[in-house]
């Protein structure tokens, strides 16, 4: 019998201008998506002209400069609306999504759709509801003991997963995917048993408690910065009086 981790994923990724999910833009995206595990990929590409100046240092990360951009990149509108329709789609075939820390990307797409079509990330997914895999929600649940930093380029390292060189939105989303397929196969008696779904529900619970140990970091050095237990998309901020 074929494990989830062995089948049918799909694998989300987006480049931005910045880290803060209600103000900065994406500016481009990929969606990566693999039958089986070894198979083939199909890859969709986006690149997006966000409207707002491309900082410098997003730029280091991501390459991508406000004259490339300008250039090649679509208006936001038909572009995150594609993005949707595209997650959309692979729900409704049952492919779970591999999203790396979730709820950046998947809310930011939201406040984009929010935006520039007036509309959110749940009305694409009425019919669909989403099952995402985050990478880092399950390493870090799966192996708790173990200390330093849980980027994609360190799970990569933890787990063998041979990335291509590039660093665009394309190879993050492969170097996730399999990511979680390496997580699945050496993890597999504790998660065999769970199909993508239970895994949805239970990585809810598991980022909440993820959440508390940097909250309580924070409040005891009396730095008012909050941390958002909410996965895999964080709830929209009520509107300023």
């Amino acid at each position: 019998m074929m494990h989830w981790f062995e089948g049918p994923l799909a694998a989300f990724h987006t480049e931005t201008t910045g880290v803060d999910v209600e103000e900065d833009r994406i500016v481009s995206a990929a969606l990566v998506v693999q039958d089986t595990a070894g198979g083939r990929p199909r890859v969709t590409r986006w690149l997006v002209s966000p409207g707002i100046p491309v900082p410098v240092g997003a730029t280091e990360i991501h390459g991508l400069t406000d004259d490339h951009l300008q250039r090649n990149g679509r208006w936001p509108a038909p572009v995150v609306e594609e993005m949707a329709r595209a997650l959309a789609e692979q729900c409704a075939k049952g492919r779970p999504l591999v999203v790396m820390n979730a709820p950046f990307d998947l809310t930011l797409l939201d406040r984009e759709l929010k935006r520039h079509r007036a509309s959110s990330l749940a009305a694409y997914l009425v019919n669909a509801p989403l099952c995402v895999l985050d990478p880092r929600v399950l390493d870090k649940h799966l192996d708790r003991g173990r200390k330093g930093p849980r980027t994609l380029t360190d799970l990569c390292e933890l787990y063998g997963v041979v990335r291509d060189g590039t660093r665009d939105a394309a190879a993050e989303a492969a170097a996730s995917l399999e990511v979680v397929r390496a997580v699945g196969r050496r993890f597999s008696a504790r998660l065999e048993r769970l199909s993508p779904a239970e895994l949805h529900s239970l990585q809810a619970v598991w980022h909440a408690a993820q959440a508390r140990g940097p909250q309580a970091w924070f409040e005891e050095g009396g730095t008012p910065e909050a941390v958002d237990p909410a996965w895999p998309l964080r709830p929209e901020l009520p509107a300023a009086a």
